[in-house]
């Protein structure tokens, strides 16, 4: 009984703090307010201009490569999703997490905190079903989404609602589990924002009443496509978009510069990448119904996170939290209307039968259940302003993230500082580790574990500084970059003859490429890339 009470009265004293990561899928760089946007998001920007902001934060261009990063604290490669959730029978590409790398969960669950995951998983290799068509209408039933052994529970998560899959229905989504059970049906008035959001504040509100601190790693879909939102979400931006690129992009990359997001002298606003005029588009009426359900869709996330926020105060949690906001990758310029339905994560129908729209003519307005649609890449080059490119590319409009740091009793910055110290989604591992005093195996579960890539957030937290990264390497598809520390990149697409060299201390936007004029700068940086690609499993590369 003594031991007992000793063992209560040291956690009682855990003073660790509770770490959340709310992960956006597909947003853009300036989509937010406090990044700005002209998108309402009051809940994050109280968050930013409470804590700090980061301009120079890295992801790995793509939803799963990203995420498995995320969690493992490795490059996509090492942690098995180089590419895909599909098997490309390669190390660096088995489309699945590997168990050679530990997830955050994993290692704070054996430190003794509470862990809990909601939402989009897609880091688990899916398989497609002889009767996959089917399936995705929820026409059929299959239990196992994807191998169990790499669901959330079985690797960390004591708790987890979400989906397995990459891409879901807002309204009906495919793969939806409970723990490892299988949702099959949802209410009539379901939309995953909220219900993901719900589910967080449950999380929080049981996981209060403990004694030790909690883990949540909350992963919306929003805003990727296809564009559902309700009604009364889109219609607060119905007007919006309506005055067409242009002008909403120019708007952005003024806010931005005031917000110190961007240097006023260094940091200038790339062309836009298509000549076309809005005043001579003729789907103008589509188009900006379009980037309004984008912002529906970001707006309704807000106010869902805004939940989450007032939850932890309800229950004196919030000041002992660290909270991290980003995206996975930037804002993607896919039109999956393009795509063919019935494949792969995209249904052909609704579960009632009904069928589902791909309007290739833009023949039906996006925002409803039954019309599948993306904003396509003229207004991801507005999202993801100042940058040129976006989701896919290793390109800064492809890789750049925005990223939050919230934690009243931890931060030593000034309230609404914005940093330009670089940092990669592989240093949450790191940072994780640090804040909660946790160590990080050699072994686990019988399996050899490779060493975590990143490194500690905390002296930024701190100091506002810290020895960071020598480089930062990045690899999808072929399309390869290095971004050193001085702030020299290198980058190369997958056709390309040759690597470009950009300045980023004084070109961001990467309008200007010096590689002619310092070619063995260009070679040095080369030479210290392949080196990467050999210890990282990027090499060998599937065909």
């Amino acid at each position: 009984m003594l031991a007992s009470i000793t063992a209560a009265s040291s956690a009682k004293g855990d003073d660790r703090p509770n770490i959340i990561i709310i992960l956006a899928d597909d947003l853009g760089y300036s989509d937010l307010g406090c990044y700005g946007g002209e998108i309402n998001t009051p809940n994050l920007d109280r968050l930013a201009n409470n804590g700090l902001r980061f301009s120079r934060f890295y992801n790995c261009s793509r939803s799963c490569p990203t995420r498995a990063s995320l969690l493992t604290g490795l490059y996509p490669h090492q942690a098995g999703i180089g590419r895909m959730t599909f098997n490309a029978g390669q190390p660096g590409y088995r489309g699945t997490m590997t168990h050679n790398g530990v997830t955050i969960a994993e290692v704070l669950r054996q430190a003794g905190y509470q862990t809990g995951m909601i939402g989009k998983w897609h880091v688990a290799e899916t398989p497609l079903k002889p009767d996959q068509r089917q399936w995705l209408a929820h026409q059929v039933q299959h239990d196992d989404f994807a191998p169990r052994d790499n669901y959330p529970v079985r690797r960390g998560f004591d708790d987890f609602y979400g989906t397995i899959y990459g891409v879901v229905d807002y309204f009906d989504p495919f793969s939806l589990v409970n723990g490892e059970e299988p949702v099959t049906t949802v209410p009539d008035n379901y939309y995953s924002t909220i219900a993901l959001a719900d589910s967080a504040v449950s999380y929080i509100q049981r996981y209060s009443t403990a004694d030790n601190p909690f883990f949540i790693y909350l992963s919306f879909h929003a805003p990727h496509w296809p564009l559902h939102a309700l009604p009364e979400d889109i219609a607060k931006y119905e007007k919006t978009y309506t005055v067409g690129w242009d002008a909403i992009r120019e708007k952005r990359y003024e806010r931005m510069k005031k917000m110190n997001i961007l240097d006023a002298k260094g940091d200038f606003l790339s062309p836009r990448q298509f000549k076309d005029a809005w005043e001579n588009n003729p789907d103008s009426e589509w188009d900006a119904r379009a980037m309004a359900v984008h912002a529906a869709m970001v707006d309704r996330m807000d106010k869902e996170i805004g939940k989450v926020i007032a939850m932890l105060e309800k229950t004196g949690e919030l000041d002992n939290t660290l909270i991290f906001f980003m995206s996975d990758n930037g804002c993607s310029n896919e039109n999956c209307q393009d795509y063919s339905a019935g494949e792969n994560d995209r249904p052909a129908e609704l579960r009632n039968g009904e069928p589902m729209i791909y309007p290739r003519k833009k023949e039906a307005l996006p925002g409803p259940e039954n019309v599948y649609a993306a904003i396509g890449a003229k207004w991801a080059n507005v999202a993801n302003t100042p940058f040129r490119f976006w989701k896919a590319r290793e390109y800064e409009g492809g890789i750049c993230t925005p990223m939050i740091v919230h934690w009243t009793k931890g931060l030593k910055q000034k309230k609404g500082a914005v940093t330009k110290q670089q940092g990669h989604v592989i240093d949450l591992m790191a940072t994780c580790l640090d804040v909660a005093k946790a160590s990080y195996p050699a072994e686990y579960n019988g399996h050899n574990i490779i060493p975590y890539q990143g490194l500690s957030l905390t002296p930024i937290f701190k100091t506002g500084k810290r020895k960071g990264h020598n480089e930062l390497c990045f690899e999808h598809f072929n399309e390869k970059a290095l971004i050193d520390a001085s702030g020299w990149k290198i980058v190369r697409g997958p056709k390309a003859e040759r690597w470009e060299l950009y300045n980023l201390n004084d070109d961001r936007t990467e309008m200007h490429d010096r590689a002619a004029d310092f070619p063995e700068k260009v070679s040095e940086m080369e030479s210290r890339y392949l080196e990467w690609e050999k210890r990282s499993m990027v090499v060998p590369r599937p065909k």
